[in-house]
C-alpha cells in the first residue's frame, strides 16, 4: 500500500527501497514484518509533497479487500461486523507494529468507538496521515462487510486541522470531523454494526482466526540490518548455493560494504553461511527420509563425506545418529 502510493506520488524509488522490508523478497512475502519505522518514512516522504490528508485519501484507496491478508477476510467474514473488527483487533500485529499503535474498539450504548492509538505528535504531518488512513481502512472493511456503504457518526483525529478538509471529507463521507482529539477514532451507530453480515459462513471465522495465529507464528520481523540480510540470505538458500557477490546485488550494496556491515554485527560472511546451511541440514535429517547424498548435495556439499565431516563439527556425532536423536535444537 505505501509503496503504491508513493509511486502515484512520484516519489524516487531509490528514496525508499533501500528501507528495512522494502526488498522484494521482503514485499512478496507474507511472513516479512517491516519495521514501523519503514512506514514513517514513506509517510514523510510523501507528506513532504502533499498535505497529510491527501497522502491518508491515496493511501486509503491502494487498500483494496486483500491488500492485507487474512486481517481483512477476518473483518469481512465475521458473523456481523462488530464481531469482524474485534478480531480485526485481536490479531492486529498482523498487519502493524502493536508496540506501536492500537486498534481498540470500546461499544457506548447505541454507538461503537474504534479508536487507532499511536504516540505521534499532532504537529508530525507523516503520523497524521497514518492515523487518518488507518480509520478510513476500517470504514472500508466494515462496508465490505457490510456490502453497502456505513457513514461515521462523527470522526475524531489526533491531528491539527489541515487548511482544507476536501480529502477527508471523501475518504470519510462525512463533514463531522473533530481535530486535535486526545484519540483518533471513528464512531458508528451500533445497529450498523450489530447485523448480520450478508455472506457469513458458519465456522470460517474460527479457521480464519486459526490462519491468523500461525501466519503470527511463523512472522519474520525485520528489525534491523542483519535481520534483513539474513532473510535474503536464506532465500538464496533455497534458489540455489549462496554467494557473497549475489547477495550483495540484490541488497544493493558492494560485496566490502556487505563484509563491513557484517563484521559491525559481530558476525561474517561464513560464520552467517554456516550457520544457515547447518539450520537446513540439520531440519532435513530431523524432518525427511532423504539419504545423506541427497542432503549433501541439496546443501553445497560435493560428496557426503565434508557433510559427515561438518556435522560432526557442529555435534560431535553422525547425520544417522543426529537423524535417529532428533532432540537436538537447532
Amino acid at each position: 500500500m505505501n509503496v503504491n502510493a508513493a509511486r502515484l506520488l512520484g516519489i524516487p524509488p531509490d528514496g525508499y527501497m533501500n528501507l528495512l522490508g522494502m526488498a522484494p523478497e521482503h514485499l512478496n512475502n507474507d511472513r516479512c514484518r517491516s519495521p514501523t519505522t519503514t512506514s514513517i518514512r514513506i509517510a514523510e516522504l510523501m507528506t513532504l509533497r502533499n498535505p497529510w490528508a491527501e497522502v491518508a485519501l491515496l493511501m486509503a484507496q491502494q487498500s483494496n479487500i486483500g491488500s492485507f491478508g487474512v486481517w481483512d477476510y477476518l473483518i469481512t467474514s465475521a458473523p456481523t461486523p462488530l464481531e469482524g473488527i474485534r478480531d480485526a483487533s485481536t490479531y492486529f500485529a498482523t498487519v502493524v507494529d502493536t508496540g506501536s499503535d492500537t486498534l481498540q474498539v470500546t461499544e457506548d450504548g447505541q454507538q461503537i468507538i474504534i479508536s487507532h492509538i499511536n504516540e505521534g505528535d499532532l504537529t508530525f504531518e507523516a503520523a497524521c496521515g497514518i492515523r487518518a488512513c488507518a480509520l478510513g481502512l476500517y470504514q472500508r472493511r466494515l462496508s465490505d462487510a457490510a456490502q453497502r456503504h456505513l457513514t461515521p457518526v462523527r470522526v475524531a483525529l489526533a491531528a491539527e486541522a489541515p487548511r482544507r478538509h476536501n480529502a477527508l471529507t471523501e475518504l470519510y463521507g462525512t463533514r463531522a470531523i473533530d481535530f486535535e482529539a486526545p484519540v483518533s477514532s471513528i464512531t458508528f451507530l451500533a445497529s450498523d454494526l450489530t447485523t448480520p453480515t450478508p455472506h457469513a459462513q458458519p465456522g470460517l471465522s474460527t479457521v480464519l482466526r486459526r490462519h491468523a495465529e500461525q501466519t503470527l507464528a511463523a512472522a519474520i520481523p525485520l528489525h534491523n540490518w542483519l535481520d534483513v540480510f539474513r532473510t535474503t540470505l536464506a532465500c538464496f538458500h533455497h534458489e540455489t548455493t549462496p554467494t557473497l557477490l549475489a547477495v550483495a546485488r540484490r541488497m544493493a550494496v558492494s560485496t566490502r560494504t556487505l563484509q563491513r556491515r557484517l563484521d559491525e554485527h559481530g558476525t561474517t560472511w561464513s560464520t552467517e553461511v554456516e550457520t544457515l546451511r547447518r539450520a537446513h541440514i540439520t531440519r532435513l535429517l530431523h524432518s525427511t527420509d532423504l539419504s545423506i547424498e541427497a542432503i549433501a548435495a541439496q546443501s553445497g556439499y560435493t560428496h557426503a563425506r565434508a557433510l559427515r565431516r561438518a556435522v560432526q563439527r557442529w555435534y560431535g556425532t553422525t547425520p544417522t545418529a543426529l537423524r535417529h536423536n532428533g532432540t537436538r535444537s537447532l
